[in-house]
């Protein structure tokens, strides 16, 4: 079952899912994802478990290896990684590669915490300094 990865390509709405639940479990069976998928609501069946993570193995985002009969998948990119790919190429598609209208539109359209805009003040001071 292991994958060659390829480069990586956009994570559907249903292989977050997935990763999401190994972020939070750090590795898992194909059977462990599934009985967490099932107490968050979701009624897949096993076979359709296993598609979605050897597809995030495939496109590179979850690596697996044999334990026993057993194949445990471990993700190989956190939340801040799939962020950067993810908003890299809605930028390339949408804004012709640039970050400054996601950034401009995020930030007219979000309610900000004290805390978070502190810490983009924080970002943007140390941009300044660059």
């Amino acid at each position: 079952m292991t994958e060659e990865k390829s480069c990586r390509g956009s994570v559907s709405d249903t292989e977050l899912e997935v990763l999401k639940v190994l972020w939070e479990v750090r590795e898992a069976t194909v059977r462990d994802l599934l009985e967490r998928l099932t107490i968050l609501g979701r009624d897949w069946a096993y076979t359709t478990v296993q598609t979605l993570v050897v597809r995030l193995c495939k496109k590179g985002y979850v690596e697996t290896r044999r334990q026993g009969k057993a194949h445990v998948f471990t993700p190989c990119v956190d939340q801040d990684e799939l962020l950067r790919f993810e908003l890299g190429g809605l930028a390339d598609r949408v804004c012709g590669g640039r970050a400054t209208p996601l950034m401009m539109t995020l930030v007219r359209d979000n309610a900000f915490s004290p805390e978070e805009l502190a810490e983009l003040r924080r970002l943007l001071d140390k941009l300044d300094q660059d």
